[in-house]
């Protein structure tokens, strides 16, 4: 059972795939938020979960206070799964895309993102290029999480996060490992 860890949807259960996702565990997602809540808040902030699964980390920011989130799957059974936890949760600015997160990136509007959530399977192998394309769709200051096997390679940020090579923090839950930075725009243009 999954449920929302805090804030107005607290405690409300919701659906995870039964095959095809790996959903992040109750420990880790409680882990992360209280991470980024301590830093920098979820009030107000537009947040995008890529390979959101069944939406568990992008509704978290929404029941935390999230202006809008945005849910892209590519799973016509994960966007059951999510459409149904998006009622679950209640939050009015919830928009839910079934389409490959590079399709997305694509056609998402630019430097809108304060936070990026991207939880691709353990066997994506291009993660470096999702970096890339996240880039455009980032604010100034924007967080980027990256879930990975803890054996994973460390992605290759690209030159515009932690320009001052002070990286975050990576947080380890289980086999989980959440690795995070900064995005800083206006140090490059």
């Amino acid at each position: 059972m999954t449920r929302i860890i805090a804030g107005q949807a607290r405690g409300r259960t919701i659906i995870v795939p039964e095959e095809g996702t790996r959903p992040t565990s109750d420990r880790a997602r409680e882990g992360l938020f209280s991470s980024l809540a301590v830093r920098w808040g979820f009030e107000g902030s537009r947040v995008l979960d890529l390979f959101a699964g069944s939406g568990a980390l992008g509704l978290e920011a929404a029941s935390r206070g999230a202006a809008e989130v945005h849910l892209v799957d590519n799973s016509a059974q994960a966007i059951k799964n999510i459409t149904h936890n998006a009622g679950v949760v209640g939050h009015p600015k919830v928009h839910i895309h079934q389409l490959q997160a590079s399709t997305y990136l694509a056609q998402a509007p630019r430097e809108h993102f304060d936070m990026v959530l991207a939880d691709p399977p353990y066997d994506f192998a291009d993660v470096d290029e999702l970096l890339v394309a996240i880039t455009p769709v980032l604010a100034d200051d924007a967080i980027v999480v990256i879930e990975r096997h803890i054996d994973s390679p460390e992605p290759a940020w690209p030159a515009e996060y932690d320009p001052t090579g002070q990286k975050l923090k990576k947080r380890t839950y289980g086999i989980a490992r959440m690795d995070m930075a900064i995005f800083e725009r206006e140090v490059h243009d």
